[in-house]
């Protein structure tokens, strides 16, 4: 139930921000849809299943600032690898373990790997992630774990 509540907040918050209208005609047939969309997915089986109330949490927050300074920082590291040409650039591919519980973890762990300038999931098979990385220290990074970590909490929360 706390999913569908989750939800129809969330769609009405969007709803709002690009409707524009807040006339109650408007108004009536932006919760009308609302509705119908919250009846489609009960129906469907879909809402507390597959759904995550993460989006709403101060948990997620936190995490895209930090993921926001390793985007920051790895820019520069590959800003500066380039600069000094191809004798620092090591090419490497690996698989990384995942130990998220929910696909939904895995996929925002897998993403925020590729989001990190330098590094690209390649495949998401099972617990293992296949990633290309730019620069070996980048893999050195990975399995040291902190992001793993990070994507787990935020998982719990």
């Amino acid at each position: 139930m706390r999913h569908k509540i989750n939800l129809s907040i969330l769609l009405a918050l969007f709803w709002l921000l690009n409707s524009g209208h807040y006339s109650n005609l408007m108004l009536f047939l932006g919760v009308l849809s609302i509705a119908v969309v919250i009846f489609i997915a009960h129906r469907m089986d879909v809402v507390d299943h597959e759904s995550q109330s993460m989006g709403l949490s101060l948990a997620f927050t936190k995490y895209g600032l930090w993921l926001s300074k390793e985007i920051i920082v790895a820019n520069v590291t590959v800003v500066k690898h380039i600069w000094l040409g191809n004798k620092t650039i090591s090419p490497t591919m690996t698989k990384v373990n995942a130990s998220q519980t929910t696909d939904v973890g895995k996929v925002i762990y897998a993403n925020s790997i590729t989001l990190t300038p330098g590094t690209v999931s390649l495949g998401l098979v099972g617990d293992e992630i296949t990633v290309h990385a730019l620069i070996r220290e980048n893999i050195e990074a990975l399995k040291s774990g902190d992001m793993d970590r990070r994507v787990s909490q935020l998982e719990k929360s």
